[in-house]
């Protein structure tokens, strides 16, 4: 509480959950937003959202979920972090509203699943399924979500699948499955106007109308993050904490660097 009255905030401004409310729009986000929709308007089978570990592909997949449930498309997301085929093919049944069971085998859930798809291409339904940390997807589970892109494969179908993950990890999906990727789209790291732009949003959002970072500490912050957005707003956190400890009226790039070696903050 101290570091929000310090600082004079109604909140905390750098928030690491999924809100979509907290999405910052950077140019790179933006292009990779638009061409998310684009898979799904010209009715794309599979996509690829690609960006290093901390680029915001996970809130990018939540805010585009959102859009897609306000304009009335069937959509499911999960992550496939530690998933087994069977789960996998659960999680999308409960996404899309079907009657299914945990126990159920691999070839009910995925009768129940395919019958509600064809369900949803009848309705002339737009159906997405967004799957997050698909590089870390087993090969099992990659061999379903093969199976499920090259379900249906006629004019009339309107599902879209977005694999997202790390550019470098994606091979592990196997060739089968790349080789039918119709876009990819990566999101890159910020840069500097766009790491300026989240802070002193992020900063005016949480009730702070006055710069807090000075113009070296901006620069150095970014330097040090890389431009990767989960680490700016992680070294922006521990940086206000500081400065407030400190009693600082503005935080400078001797505090940025020190919030870096003192607390851990790491090149990972």
């Amino acid at each position: 509480m101290y570091q929000l009255e310090h600082w004079g905030l109604q909140q905390s401004p750098f928030r690491s959950c999924l809100d979509p409310r907290f999405f910052h729009q950077s140019p790179t986000h933006e292009e990779a937003l638009a061409r998310l929709h684009f898979l799904v308007e010209q009715r794309h089978r599979l996509g690829l959202l690609m960006g290093p570990s901390g680029s915001g592909k996970s809130l990018l997949l939540e805010v585009f979920a959102e859009q897609l449930r306000r304009s009335g498309r069937a959509m499911a997301r999960l992550s496939l972090v530690s998933v087994e085929p069977a789960e996998m093919l659960f999680l999308l049944a409960v996404g899309f509203r079907v009657n299914v069971r945990p126990d159920d085998s691999v070839a009910t859930l995925w009768r129940r699943l395919t019958d509600r798809l064809t369900e949803f291409r009848y309705q002339q339904l737009d159906t997405v399924v967004l799957l997050d940390d698909a590089d870390r997807a087993t090969r099992q589970v990659a061999d379903q979500i093969t199976r499920l892109a090259v379900y249906d494969p006629s004019p009339q179908s309107r599902l879209t699948i977005v694999l997202a993950g790390q550019r470098e990890q994606m091979a592990r999906l196997g060739r089968q499955l790349l080789d039918l990727t119709e876009l990819r789209i990566d999101v890159q790291p910020w840069e500097g106007s766009d790491t300026q732009d989240f802070l002193a949003s992020s900063l005016a959002q949480a009730g702070r109308q006055s710069p807090v970072f000075d113009d070296p500490a901006v620069a150095r912050l970014h330097e040090l993050s890389h431009g990767i957005p989960r680490r700016v707003a992680q070294l922006a956190d521990l940086a206000l904490l500081a400065g407030a400890g400190a009693k600082l009226e503005q935080i400078d790039a001797d505090t940025v660097e020190s919030v870096y070696h003192e607390l851990g903050v790491v090149d990972a």
